[in-house]
């Protein structure tokens, strides 16, 4: 389908399943004609209460079909089930006066609300020569990828996953970010390359350690870069001085684009920008990274389906919730991005 996404695939339903969420599948049809297709995440609230999450979904034929989808939904839908959210997978151009503007408020009875996943973030176009790619960084990602290569840095697609997950631990643990249990990835690694989809991580290693690193989730010609990081290099040199820094993250993202262009892939995502920026937040300082090697950001907004008249109600709670827990993890009522 034209519009789709890899969370929509098995991978990323099979993993949810690990957290005690339900995955149900379902094709969309008008007519007799497959038209589209939705992956729900059934997520419990309170007793006898749940929510149902398409997360940047549905996968459609055409956005036009979105508002005719609400029925069928509620057809589907348990006795329990108060809310659904919707991410529909069409991204849309967020920089330049009143880009916002040009975000639907509502899809029918479908109305605009809070994200789960990121809604803002920077993609890349992969089209065009290895040339062309590297002349449209940024002239300091430019300079740090070559001195990458000159430090030796070697990047690329790697099994070690407990590379990765240290990597990734270290990250959230310094920038004070939450996690799901280890099992949640690797369940998301095994199963994301069934049915279409292909899950897979990249590092990037100096002397033959991994300093940096991502884990990917790719369907179609997109590839996003879901969770990774960065650490420091802190082995002593022979001569006992400070090691140099090798620009390992630069090399991460720049290896990781040249083998997503080279398996096919046209649009490089990567996940997550702070919509407003704030130079005190982590997330500024990932905002920065990743603009050096894009400057395109869109929008994937979400939004809600009340299946009940608690739904209003439904919608405080998770907001409460989402504070709680940002309370608890960081100290700061604000979200990460």
């Amino acid at each position: 389908m034209p519009v789709t996404s890899a969370l929509q695939g098995w991978g990323y339903g099979e993993a949810r399943r690990v957290l005690g969420q339900t995955p149900l599948r379902y094709l969309i049809t008008q007519e007799g004609r497959t038209v589209g297709a939705i992956q729900l995440i059934r997520k419990g609230l309170v007793p006898g209460f749940s929510t149902l999450y398409a997360p940047r979904g549905p996968a459609l034929k055409s956005i036009s079909l979105l508002p005719l989808l609400a029925p069928a939904i509620r057809a589907v839908a348990a006795r329990g089930d108060a809310l659904l959210k919707i991410e529909p997978p069409l991204a849309i151009g967020a920089v330049g006066e009143g880009a916002e503007a040009k975000v639907p408020a509502a899809y029918g009875p479908f109305r605009r609300s809070e994200t789960e996943q990121p809604e803002h973030t920077i993609v890349a176009d992969l089209g065009g020569s290895e040339d062309e790619l590297f002349a449209g960084l940024h002239s300091m990602a430019r300079r740090n990828v070559r001195a990458s290569q000159k430090a030796g840095v070697t990047a690329g697609r790697d099994d070690d996953f407990g590379a990765f997950w240290e990597i990734f631990t270290a990250t959230n643990e310094r920038a004070s970010l939450g996690a799901f249990p280890r099992a949640y990835y690797e369940t998301m690694l095994r199963e994301g390359n069934a049915h279409g989809g292909e899950a897979y991580i990249v590092l990037a290693r100096h002397e033959g350690r991994a300093l940096a690193g991502g884990f990917f989730l790719a369907m179609g010609d997109t590839t996003c870069y879901l969770f990774g990081g960065s650490v420091r290099d802190e082995r002593p040199t022979e001569s006992g001085e400070p090691r140099k820094d090798a620009k390992a993250p630069d090399a991460f993202y720049w290896n990781a684009m040249l083998d997503a262009r080279a398996r096919g892939y046209r649009v490089f995502d990567f996940w997550g920008i702070p919509r407003t920026l704030d130079e005190d937040k982590h997330s500024f300082g990932v905002f920065k990274m990743k603009l050096k090697f894009s400057e395109t950001r869109v929008w994937y907004p979400a939004y809600d389906l009340p299946l009940s008249p608690l739904a209003p109600a439904i919608v405080r709670l998770l907001r409460w919730r989402k504070t709680q827990n940002n309370l608890r993890k960081r100290g700061s009522a604000e979200d990460v991005l």
